[in-house]
């Protein structure tokens, strides 16, 4: 099939633009990782339609446990902070200012979409509810899905201000400064299903938040640090497969890397043994996948895509489940629509579903022409606009941590 003139002028004008230093590998992965992150969601992510009108979140793993398999592939969130800790360590290494600055700077990119689309909700909710008439259980859900991704970015942005202490870790400790975060997850996973679960208190499970999510990421510090290469990473693949598989077999792991509506136990919130497992076989495999991936995406037609990903990175997280709400809320109004108000208990259900993701998909790209600015520095915005997205970013937080 012939590509499109214009659409290949597109694509050779990015991959000719491109740097000769640039690591397209690094960029590949973590485009694979951000994609990864709305389609698991909108697969995922069903909805019931009470006698009001108002939906509420479902989720078809509750009722067919034999998908948990496809979390597997669509868990990639030990790559997003694989190649994070690999960015962060290049960028940390060629900064010109100091260390506070660069953290600063880095937080304050990861901040400006955050409060962009919280504020923008602010205004959405009371408009949709007194403007539209959406019932208030509607609006409840929505907020829930709209904070729900937002999660990481404060767990990133923690990861991300301690990226000079895994550079010193990096730096001391080579490959296994992982190894500490891997034991504490193990402790404390020991302590709350071990045999004495029944006398630990709720909160513990907290403390597997920072380490478990920055594991990979000093995996990435340390590949940046050339302190990982193909043996240990041979070591990660091998290694996280069979602590994987033991896991699951022999210690009865939840086997959806994603929460399942109405079980006890969930892997992903927080962090359990077998996401650091799959973190471990995935960071494993793309080490040792990279020189191929480099070589695909000297393509001009596979490089602009993973471009465009990459500089959208803070907008697909942000506003993904805006997209679908676009779809699910006016179809609320006509009542049960397979795939997207009915409820995700049948296999009819999943095949609308699948039928929907171009719809979700297009109602996204809309979106993000809207959203991207945010990602931009807000050079015009003056002080009293600033603390006003600040006001109404903060009034969404609440509704939505109250529902």
């Amino acid at each position: 099939m012939r590509t499109p003139p214009r659409l290949a002028k597109l694509t050779a004008t990015i991959d000719g633009r491109t740097p000769a230093h640039r690591d397209r590998a690094v960029d590949g992965l973590r485009a694979l990782a951000l994609l990864a992150v709305p389609t698991g969601h909108w697969l995922v992510g069903g909805f019931t339609l009470d006698s009001g009108g108002g939906l509420h979140n479902a989720s078809p793993l509750a009722t067919f446990g034999a998908l948990a398999p496809a979390s597997w592939i669509l868990q990639l969130l030990g790559i997003f902070f694989l190649v994070g800790g690999y960015s962060s360590y290049l960028s940390y290494r060629r900064r010109e200012g100091s260390a506070r600055a660069w953290i600063t700077g880095r937080l304050t990119r990861l901040g400006r979409p955050v409060l962009g689309v919280t504020a923008v909700w602010a205004l959405l909710l009371p408009t949709l509810h007194y403007g539209f008439g959406v019932p208030v259980a509607t609006l409840h859900t929505a907020s829930t899905l709209v904070v729900q991704p937002l999660w990481f970015v404060g767990v990133y942005a923690v990861i991300t201000a301690l990226t000079p202490c895994c550079v010193r870790a990096s730096r001391r400790l080579g490959f296994w400064s992982a190894a500490p975060l891997l034991g504490s997850v193990a402790v404390v996973d020991l302590l709350r299903y071990g045999p004495y679960a029944e006398a630990m208190p709720s909160w513990l499970s907290l403390l597997n938040l920072l380490p478990g999510w920055m594991f990979a990421y000093q995996l990435g510090v340390a590949w940046a640090d050339r302190r990982l290469g193909r043996r240990e990473a041979w070591l990660l693949l091998t290694g996280g497969a069979a602590l994987f598989a033991a896991l699951l077999l022999a210690f009865h792991y939840p086997a959806s890397m994603v929460g399942v509506p109405g079980t006890s136990r969930t892997n992903s919130h927080p962090p359990s043994l077998l996401v650091l497992a799959l973190a471990a076989t995935q960071s494993g495999a793309a080490i040792l996948l990279r020189d191929r991936l480099a070589r695909l995406l000297r393509r001009p037609a596979l490089w602009a895509p993973a471009v465009i990903i990459n500089l959208s990175a803070m907008t697909i997280l942000c506003w993904h489940q805006t997209a679908m709400l676009a779809a699910a809320v006016p179809a609320s109004y006509v009542g049960e629509v397979p795939g997207l108000t009915t409820a995700p208990d049948t296999v009819g259900w999943i095949l609308a579903r699948l039928a929907w993701m171009p719809l979700l998909a297009g109602l996204f790209v809309a979106i993000a022409k809207f959203a991207q600015p945010l990602e931009t520095p807000w050079d015009r915005t003056g002080t009293t606009r600033r603390a006003l997205v600040g006001v109404l970013a903060a009034g969404f937080a609440y509704f939505a941590l109250a529902a």
